[in-house]
């Protein structure tokens, strides 16, 4: 028989947590048309996956590219590490539904939180719509290659209905204004999008240094729009949220047992903290609760130690209290950067400059620099801290900060610790049987860092070289567990008659790759990407969009609007 493309020769894990088998897979009409013993069998297009692994594409629940889909289409750099479905407007922060008037405030926001210029989204995005049904049409029109689940977010419904005053602490909804909010939220989960988002998390700001609208809701208006969720979507819409878990504990949880108790799917931004087993034993009594009985609730989480990339790119931990650090970073590229530092009155300013500040000594150990070598250095064992290497050498961490970044070319990047840096705890975290391990943040923060590659990460790191998980438990925690929780039809699996939504991965060769700082957003805006290796493809409906870690060209994605329920 001849099919479009035979996949050949693979071991296929198929996303449900079973282990691996021998295999091929043919695909037609962008669906899996038959598994099994296809030798005898010819199609237009052949892929040879031996001595490699065959799963479903990645399901990434995480992710703003709400913003840079509209330039890049190609949804870099989730796409470069075998994302096929991505949904977008999580946190709050979406752009619909939106009037016009309303259109630069939601950029200007969004450039505050995610670092993306409002210029850049304003002349970025088509802004053709007001609702978030006209919206995901949009997104539709500019053919993305990846397939696109939209999520409704409380800051774009709450500025709608309340306008400046949403933002104020202790400002809630009138009645009149609880009622329009709901009524958006209803209209907007009936129109595709699969659920509403919010952001409680203190350090989302906008421009004025007031957090963003939602904050500071009450349980009144969250326990209305959990309702408007299910009236407009039905049991197990999302409802996904960043918490304030450190002054807000408890009226969190109670914000989930509202959702759960009236049958929102809720998720969770999630982790652990360093004192005893850093919370695990807790959540899990609570997930175990909030999973009785046919209620919903999963956490995500950090793949590796998260926060920012510290180098001469965009961040120093020096521009606040150093003048020379300040001019240096004032230089308009890293190579002008770099030619400043290798002056030696420049760059003993700069140490000097830079031990005086005190900064680093307080940063150091939570600083682990990428290292050159063609795999960043993730540093799992902890024996690379800049505290650690400048006690090794009996210098100060500055001047090994300084030494690194002139050695380097200022190539060199070093990650803060900020989240997810107690390991053990983590990975236990991670294990729960509730929790998604892929917090990749794509198109957020884009000049402060990416955690992108957190699949990769995930399978390569923690999987073949740690052992936090099994492969087949790996592959299914994002591909058929993420699809299950968002309600996808028909993906997650690799199944005849599913979607042909697939990654072929050399196992053995998967690596992250360093991170890059690149200038390719409307108006020269910054950003940095970061590629895989060890895809020998990636396929989203039958289309080869990744070969070998280059784009093909192909945008074959599909914005997703119809969902399980019930």
């Amino acid at each position: 028989m001849e099919y479009d493309l035979i996949i050949s020769g693979g071991s296929v894990i198929d996303g449900t947590g079973a282990e691996g088998k021998r295999a091929d897979i043919a695909v037609s009409n962008g669906r899996i048309a038959r598994i099994g013993d296809l030798s005898g069998d010819s199609a237009a297009q052949r892929i040879d996956a031996s001595g490699k692994v065959v799963t479903p594409g990645f399901v990434d629940l995480h992710t703003h590219l709400d913003a840079q889909v509209g330039w890049d289409p190609l949804m870099s750099s989730s796409s470069y590490h075998g994302v096929t479905t991505a949904m977008i407007g999580n946190c709050g922060v979406t752009f619909a539904p939106c009037s016009p008037k309303n259109r630069r405030y939601l950029a200007e926001l969004m450039e505050s939180v995610e670092d993306i210029a409002a210029d850049a989204i304003m002349d970025g995005l088509p802004w053709d719509w007001t609702t978030y049904g006209e919206y995901l049409d949009s997104v539709q029109a500019l053919r993305p290659a990846l397939n696109v689940v939209g999520l409704a977010g409380h800051s774009a419904i709450r500025y709608e209905a309340m306008g400046d005053r949403s933002m104020d602490e202790g400002a809630q909804a009138t009645d009149k204004e609880l009622d329009h909010i709901a009524q958006m939220v209803k209209q907007s989960v009936e129109d595709g999008a699969v659920g509403f988002s919010t952001s409680r998390f203190l350090l989302h700001t906008v421009p004025d240094g007031r957090c963003t609208p939602g904050t500071w809701a009450d349980l009144r208006e969250t326990k209305a729009i959990q309702q408007a969720i299910v009236d407009g979507g039905g049991v197990g819409a999302m409802f996904q949220s960043a918490n304030d878990m450190q002054t807000r504990y408890e009226t969190e949880l109670q914000m989930f047992r509202d959702a759960t108790d009236i049958g929102c799917q809720v998720l969770f931004s999630g982790g652990t903290g360093p004192q005893g087993d850093g919370g695990v034993e807790r959540w899990n009594q609570f997930f175990e609760e909030q999973n009785e009985g046919g209620k919903r609730l999963a956490s995500l989480c950090h793949t590796r130690p998260s926060g920012a990339f510290f180098g001469l790119a965009q961040l120093s931990p020096f521009t606040k209290s150093s003048s020379a650090w300040k001019d240096l970073m004032a230089l308009p590229t890293i190579a002008d950067r770099v030619d400043a530092m290798r002056h030696e009155a420049t760059r003993a300013k700069l140490i000097t400059e830079g031990i005086a500040a005190g900064d680093m000594q307080k940063l150091a150990h939570m600083l682990h620099p990428f290292g050159t070598n063609e795999t960043p250095d993730l540093d799992f064992n902890r024996r690379a801290s800049l505290a650690q290497l400048a006690e090794e050498s009996g210098k100060d961490p500055v001047e090994i900060y300084v030494d690194r970044l002139l050695a380097s070319e200022g190539r060199e990047f070093f990650n803060y610790w900020m989240f997810g840096g107690h390991l053990e705890n983590q990975w236990k975290y991670m294990q729960l049987p509730h929790v998604v391990p892929m917090l990749g943040d794509a198109g957020a923060h884009v000049g402060f860092f990416t955690d992108t590659d957190s699949p990769t990460v995930l399978l390569s790191e923690l999987t073949r070289e740690q052992g936090v998980y099994t492969l087949p438990e790996a592959i299914h925690r994002i591909t058929g567990k993420s699809a299950e929780i968002i309600g996808l039809k028909q993906r997650g699996e690799l199944k005849e008659g599913w979607h042909a939504d697939i990654n072929v991965i050399d196992y053995a060769n998967l690596s992250t790759c360093h991170p890059e700082y690149v200038n390719d957003f409307p108006h020269g805006g910054g950003r940095f990407i970061v590629k895989g290796k060890g895809y020998a493809a990636t396929i989203v409906a039958g289309e080869v969009i990744i070969a070998n870690g280059q784009h093909t060209g192909k945008r074959p994605g599909q914005v997703i609007r119809e969902f399980i329920r019930g």
